[in-house]
């Protein structure tokens, strides 16, 4: 005995309608009015579940008699329960759905009914795919509707119906359905090319089937055109038929050709957003080599926009400075910038991908297929075959260093790569398998023996020849204080000293003039005002006494009789780091610690110099060259000592107050300075800085509107970058001062080099610099090699960061000057006239 639906309505207006056991219709409708928002009018909500109908109730639909009987007798069941209102939802079918504002919800007995979903496959992509939602947008229900409603609940798709133009639309926006039918028949209701132009105004409707349910024609009338009806926006048209198998074909043809097409289609847009945002270069290219699609990685590599490149050959494009056609070049810019993937697409639409170097020279039909590698001749052994025993043992270690990582990439790499990628590869891994990865290769010597003899004698240990003679110098570190000049304040210092320190913020500042006026003394007195005026002894909470002690210490510390390397020469370093501290952007990037840590260090970079270089004291096997086993040799000593006669005497220790964690950090700061003056990790130290500061810099700015970004505020290995280039380019500044005081610097490096190699002749060792003889050497050749070799590159990095333009000019100056010498073949350091 079959039950009477029921009906329940929630405070929200959502409907919950129970269908009779025994009700065969395929639809009811319920009239029902709750709450000030009622369903949306015209809207019928159906839903399917054809999979569990039993086999017996597939054979067809109810009479329409029947259907409208049963709509009648729950109309007036509604009705007679006080809550009729007009018809505003229709409710169909077994299964819970939701169409737009009105909630309707529809519960049978067939509780285990389910719709599963379909697997689709789009090359490698293994994709699932939803049970087809289908709307139907009829005016009035009749057998053509009901025809493909059965159709729907056949074919297992989910349906809705649709009566006005408004409630199609917003309920298509909601469900997003794959097939639309629209009643063409008659234009009394609504206009089914206008409704059909509203949805395909939407973004949604892209992918979406529309199908035109048109009249049959009349025996005396020809077929008319389908072309109205595509330019309206239809994909198909439907002759009326009420059949249901007839609608059941075009659905089903429908979805095995337009809708699981659109829905691959929809797959691909995931995959080319993908490859928008991939950072490796990607071209897509026909089988006539003509580029199809770029990303936006390859635009950036190849210098080109997209809609330069889409339509067009390589070859046929402009060379420039990004696309040259030289081999090693496009190589390295691959191994700086990314791999380029090249994807061919051949006729038979398969797809080959390979990893490619830019072919200007005929690219047509040149693709070379990865596979057919392996049988060419012995010139070209098979790339697929190869094996790198060592990385094998290399690719099960647990902890791999970045070197070994990024070897590990290329070898993977040339295992699919044609074999001149794989060659060209090959000899980036020599490279990276040498220890000096950032030292430039010189030229011979006959090319230019000054800049081979200079950066030799400055970068290396020498040739580690240890002769019967040993170079030992004498260290003032049990110097008693008592022999000491007494300490006298800032505020006291004479007038002539003041004067001069007025002035030591400019960078024209004369260190040679506070040399004069102090005796050789300027580290104390240009000391005490620069610590000063950076709060030093309020950071290090010690005394101006202390402070005052250790200056002299130091300073008692450096050789006055060194031409180069004294204390005038660490008071210059003194002077240019805290102009340095003063620029707005290095301000900026470092905290206060850094700022004192860079002071100090300043100070005591080159204490106890002996005026000769590293590579003097290894060949002459001195005693620091033995202690620090020939590494860093004079760096490590200056700043054992600096700290061996702080911490010795508490009358000096500037660091007794301090707590033990800034003392370490501190330190540690000091030590990591002095170390990156040592000339053999120059390179390396500049290469880093560009890299890491220069050219995140860069790209911020171009980003930004604003030009004073702190960079590496947050980063600490940032600031470290910073403050090794601060003190790399304070100790070498002297190009970059005023033409008098860069002549009198060249002049005393000249003097200290000329006396070691006098020295290494005496002693029968190795001469580093051959061309540093006082007899035959051109200075203004030897400082055009180190401004040339060392200097340009370094202040076009810092002043990129720092902002320098007074010094950038003074350099340009300085430059000109020792060219002119030379052109001039004047060998010293001003011109005869001049002196």
């Amino acid at each position: 005995m079959g039950c009477a639906p029921s009906i329940h309505v929630s405070q929200s207006g959502v409907i919950y309608c129970r269908d009779s056991d025994e009700s065969n219709s395929p639809h009811h409708t319920t009239s029902v009015s709750q709450g000030p928002e009622p369903p949306l009018p015209g809207l019928s909500v159906q839903t399917d579940a054809a999979d569990a109908i039993p086999r017996s109730r597939e054979s067809g639909p109810p009479s329409a008699a029947r259907v409208r009987r049963a709509r009648a007798e729950l109309g007036s069941s509604s009705s007679s329960s006080g809550s009729a209102a007009p018809a505003a939802t229709t409710c169909r079918g077994r299964r819970r759905h939701c169409c737009s504002s009105a909630e309707a919800e529809t519960q049978t007995n067939y509780s285990n009914l389910q719709v599963s979903s379909a697997e689709v496959r789009i090359g490698p992509m293994r994709l699932t795919q939803d049970p087809i939602q289908v709307l139907l947008i009829f005016a009035k229900e009749d057998s053509q509707s009901d025809g493909f409603w059965w159709a729907c609940d056949r074919a297992g798709f989910r349906c809705n119906i649709a009566r006005t133009p408004e409630s199609a639309l917003e309920c298509f926006l909601d469900k997003h359905h794959e097939i639309i039918v629209i009643d063409h028949r008659q234009a009394r209701n609504f206009s089914a090319e206008a409704v059909c132009r509203s949805i395909r105004a939407t973004n949604l409707a892209e992918h979406t089937v529309i199908l035109a349910v048109v009249s049959q024609a009349s025996g005396d009338h020809e077929e008319a055109s389908v072309l109205p009806l595509l330019h309206a926006g239809f994909s198909r048209r439907f002759m009326e038929n009420s059949s249901i198998i007839a609608c059941y074909n075009e659905l089903i043809q429908i979805e095995h050709g337009e809708v699981r097409s659109q829905f691959k289609l929809r797959a691909c847009n995931s995959v080319f957003t993908a490859l928008d945002h991939c950072h490796e270069a990607i071209e897509i290219t026909s089988d006539e080599h003509v580029i199809q699609y770029v990303n936006p990685a390859f635009e950036r590599m190849m210098g080109y926009h997209k809609s330069e490149l889409l339509g067009k050959e390589l070859a046929e494009l402009p060379k420039s400075d990004k696309n040259r056609a030289d081999l090693l070049d496009t190589i390295n810019t691959c191994i700086r910038k990314g791999k380029i993937h090249k994807i061919h697409r051949d006729s038979g639409d398969n797809s080959q991908t390979e990893s490619h170097s830019f072919r200007y020279k005929s690219r047509r039909r040149e693709s070379i297929d990865v596979k057919s590698i392996s049988s060419r001749g012995s010139d070209a052994p098979s790339l697929q075959n190869r094996r790198y025993p060592s990385m094998a043992r290399i690719h099960s270690m647990t902890i791999e260093a970045p070197i070994t990582k990024v070897i590990n990439i290329i070898n993977a790499a040339q295992e699919n790569s044609p074999v001149t990628v794989a060659e060209a590869l090959d000899r980036v891994l020599e490279i990276l398998r040498t220890t000096e990865l950032y030292s430039p290769q010189l030229g011979t010597k006959d090319e230019d023996p000054h800049t081979s003899d200079l950066v030799g004698g400055l970068m290396t240990d020498g040739l580690r020849r240890l002769s019967g003679n040993e170079y030992v110098f004498t260290k003032n570190v049990h110097q008693s204080h008592s022999h000491l000049a007494m300490p006298i304040t800032i505020n006291d210092v004479p007038p002539c000293i003041a004067q001069l320190l007025d002035n030591e913020e400019s960078w024209e500042f004369n260190i040679f003039e506070l040399e004069a006026v102090t005796h050789k003394r300027p580290l104390v007195y240009l000391g005490l005002k620069v610590f000063s005026r950076f709060g030093v002894c309020e950071f290090l909470r010690c005394s101006e006494t202390t402070l005052r002690a250790w200056l002299q210490v130091i300073e008692a510390n450096y050789h006055s009789s060194n031409a180069y390397h004294n204390s005038t020469h660490a008071a210059d370093v003194l002077h240019a780091t805290a102009f340095f501290l003063g620029k707005e952007r290095v301000k900026g990037s470092l905290d206060q610690l850094d700022e004192v840590a860079a002071l100090i260090a300043a100070t005591v970079h080159d204490v106890d110099h002996p005026g000769r270089t590293n590579s003097f004291l290894c060949n002459a096997g001195s005693e620091l060259a033995v202690l620090y086993n020939d590494t860093a040799v004079l760096e490590s000593h200056h700043t054992a000592l600096a700290f061996q006669l702080t911490v010795k005497d508490s009358k000096c220790n500037i660091f007794k107050n301090i707590d033990r964690n800034h003392y370490r950090t501190l330190r540690q700061a000091i030590i990591d300075m002095v170390l990156a003056t040592e000339m053999t990790k120059h390179f390396e130290h500049v290469n880093k800085f560009v890299n890491s500061i220069n050219k995140p810099m860069a790209a911020e700015i171009e980003g930004s509107d604003c030009e004073c970004n702190p960079i590496g505020k947050n980063f600490p290995e940032n600031q470290i970058l910073i403050k090794r280039m601060m003190i790399k380019c304070a100790d070498v500044a002297n190009p970059c001062r005023p033409l008098d005081l860069c002549i009198e610097w060249a002049g005393r490096i000249s003097e200290e080099y000329f006396a070691q190699t006098d020295e290494e002749k005496r002693q029968g060792l190795p001469v580093v610099m051959p061309v540093f003889d006082r007899n035959t050497c051109s200075i203004p050749k030897s400082q055009i090699s180190f401004i040339d070799y060392f200097i340009t590159d370094m202040f076009d990095a810092w002043d990129a960061f720092a902002h320098l333009p007074a010094l950038m000019q003074h350099l340009a100056n300085n430059y000109k000057h020792w060219k002119t010498l030379d052109d001039l073949k004047c060998k010293s350091l001003r011109l005869p006239s001049d002196s």
